[in-house]
């Protein structure tokens, strides 16, 4: 089948990739000349492991191109993939003028039916607005779909090639049985796919990514509260984790969750429940509490240094906002730096993969450091804000050497206790006790 993807950040490059390795032919659409002609030389704008490969792959066998020319891709296929930003406003609200711009280009180009496939984050109701926009522009048969993605930074290509499940929202028999053909190969080895109305649809993406912000933000309440009576959140997770109603995933306290997805769609969530007279009360919570989560252990460090960390140096590891990606979006390493900054604390940080974007917002306001180690040399405590495994198992003594203090702040327990209380360091991680 000829696909077209409008957009090509995250979710519309990995979307149109994996649809060429399922054999559609695959027209990548972005307004970006620079970024369609480095995509056209092989050059994958976006870091995701597994995704250079695949995307080399469908490029060389002729099922994947690249065109800022909307027009020509859309002659050329049947179903139209929207894979447009939605950033938050400052009310919160969703901004729709990437989708509904499209959708207004769309009806006044369209020449012969197409499928158009909502794949970004939206509010519920915005299916219905496509259909709008488009149809005042065309007499032209038309068919709206709900197709939301649920693919994890770091995981994504795994996550588009094996799906727990495929959600499509649709009224149309004729969109849901060219919809089902997509997706056969998925359908084939027995990945369910699950056809709803397209307002339900819309609502199961901001569902599901909201409870998961919600048992993150839980799991955190939880550790500090270990703190307070002398618990370990490890033994705790792992007990609630057993109980299969739980589960393990998304049991792991740290300094807050970040990412374009959970931020933005709960306060997208908030703010569409507000539009119906209506309060997520439970959301409202999570972000609060999120937000003061990230910063949890500058107070830590403060307490540490007797109330005063002026002139100290803070080394930092990991600027991403998880590991295995280069997004820094809602990163709580930037609440941090800001927070440290603002308190006369210099920041030296380490992040090979992340750090030419925290560049781009920060420039020389803090240093970079060119290794791990590196960025200990004569600073005064040592901040984990992100989960790379080569944080995992680092050599204390190197550690020792390099920094004046032989102190860590956890904010990922990337450490066991038993390497914790084997290493000779202050140690203070999140729900567990600190190790002296």
């Amino acid at each position: 089948m000829n696909i077209s993807i409008v957009g090509t950040g995250y979710v519309g490059l990995v979307t149109g990739t994996t649809l060429a390795e399922l054999g559609n032919t695959v027209y990548c659409v972005d307004i970006d000349e620079n970024k369609v002609e480095r995509m056209k030389k092989g050059i994958v704008p976006i870091y995701e492991p597994g995704l250079e490969e695949m995307f080399h792959r469908n490029i060389q066998a002729n099922r994947l191109f690249f065109t800022t020319d909307l027009k020509e891709a859309l002659d050329q296929s049947d179903v139209i993939y929207l894979a447009l930003p939605t950033p938050p406003g400052g009310d919160g609200s969703a901004d729709l003028s990437f989708v509904l711009g499209v959708a207004n280009q769309i009806g006044e180009m369209m020449t012969s039916y197409k499928v158009i496939v909502n794949k970004s984050t939206v509010p519920v109701g915005t299916a219905d607005k496509v259909r709008e926009v488009i149809s005042a522009k065309t007499q032209i048969p038309f068919d709206v779909v709900s197709n939301p993605e649920f693919l994890r930074e770091g995981f994504a290509v795994k996550d588009s090639m094996n799906p727990s499940r495929v959600v499509v929202g649709s009224s149309s028999e004729k969109a849901k049985n060219i919809m089902a053909k997509i997706y056969q190969p998925f359908t084939n080895t027995g990945v369910p796919i699950i056809f709803m109305d397209e307002k339900s649809s819309e609502l199961t993406k901001y569902a599901a990514n909201s409870f998961l912000a919600v048992k993150i933000t839980f799991m955190n309440e939880i550790a500090n509260y270990c703190e307070k009576v002398g618990a370990d959140v490890d033994k705790v997770r792992l007990g609630m984790g057993s109980d299969d109603r739980i589960g393990h995933r998304f049991l792991f306290p740290g300094i807050g969750y970040g990412g374009s997805c959970f931020p933005k769609d709960v306060k997208a969530l908030i703010k569409s429940g507000k539009e119906e007279n209506f309060d997520f009360k439970i959301l409202e919570a999570t972000e609060y509490i999120n937000k003061k989560q990230k910063v949890i252990l500058v107070d830590e460090i403060e307490k540490y240094f007797g109330g005063n960390i002026e002139g100290k140096k803070i080394a930092m590891w990991g600027l991403a906002f998880k590991a295995n990606t280069d997004d820094i979006r809602e990163a709580s390493s930037l609440d941090n730096i800001e927070l440290l900054l603002e308190k006369g604390a210099q920041v030296v940080a380490y992040d090979a993969i992340a750090e030419e974007n925290v560049r781009k917002i920060l420039g020389n306001k803090i240093e970079y450091a060119k290794d791990m180690y590196s960025a200990l040399e004569d600073a005064d405590c040592l901040l984990i804000a992100t989960e790379w495994s080569e944080f995992k198992n680092p050599n204390f003594e190197l550690m020792a050497s390099k920094l004046k203090n032989k102190v860590i702040f956890d904010g990922r327990n990337m450490f066991s206790m038993e390497q914790a209380e084997g290493s000779g360091f202050f140690y203070k991680s999140i729900g567990r006790k600190t190790v002296r």
